[in-house]
């Protein structure tokens, strides 16, 4: 669940409301004269960041090395749903975006570690000497029925399954077919031409 904003000292949300419902009267003006959607001014834009920024200084949130990528995501999904801020059912336009904040700070999360999972993976899988898996079970010491993969990440088998089955990577044999099919029309050519009988033994070898 998505923290309660019960402190918001640092942004007011009267002031954070009025401007919202402004800026909702400036968008639908701009949509009757069929002009571009303007861009949020610059007090939202200042609030989105503040929010940003002081959510990612929770505990659950502050040791991540992509908290830079977190906070634009939450800015970017903060602008471009400003619009879907009801002032009719909420006088609270604070917790609304930290809660556009909060999923976005996960959707970040999940997003990098799946790339880091497939990275590990293809490390693995260009591991012959097998160190790199020796290091996992050395290194974290998973149940037998576990992969060391979910310590890693500290996400569940339910989603690294998931990672899977949606990020199969292509082992190298099916990279070789590819190559195999693409040289075989060259060699149908080759027979389909008139070749003389005395080299046509010739071109067999060296087809060979």
């Amino acid at each position: 669940m998505p923290p309660k904003a019960k402190n918001a000292h640092y942004i007011d949300n009267k002031l954070f409301l009025k401007e919202i419902i402004l800026y909702k009267r400036q968008v639908k003006a701009a949509e009757k004269e069929g002009n571009t959607k303007p861009g949020v001014n610059n007090y939202i834009g200042k609030c989105f960041m503040d929010i940003a920024e002081n959510l990612a200084k929770k505990p659950n949130f502050t040791n991540y090395p992509f908290k830079e990528e977190m906070m634009g995501d939450a800015v970017e999904n903060c602008i471009m749903y400003t619009t879907n801020f009801n002032p009719r059912k909420s006088k609270n336009p604070f917790s609304f975006f930290t809660q556009i904040t909060f999923y976005a700070f996960l959707r970040r999360i999940q997003k990098e570690k799946k790339q880091l999972y497939i990275k590990m993976k293809q490390f693995e899988e260009n591991d012959p000497t097998g160190k790199f898996r020796n290091w996992l079970k050395d290194k974290f010491e998973p149940q037998p029925e576990r992969n060391p993969f979910s310590d890693i990440l500290e996400i569940s088998p339910e989603e690294l399954q998931n990672f899977e089955t949606k990020n199969k990577i292509k082992p190298k044999k099916v990279v070789a077919e590819k190559i195999k099919k693409v040289k075989k029309p060259k060699k149908e050519v080759l027979k389909k031409d008139k070749v003389p009988k005395k080299e046509k033994s010739r071109l067999d070898i060296f087809l060979k």
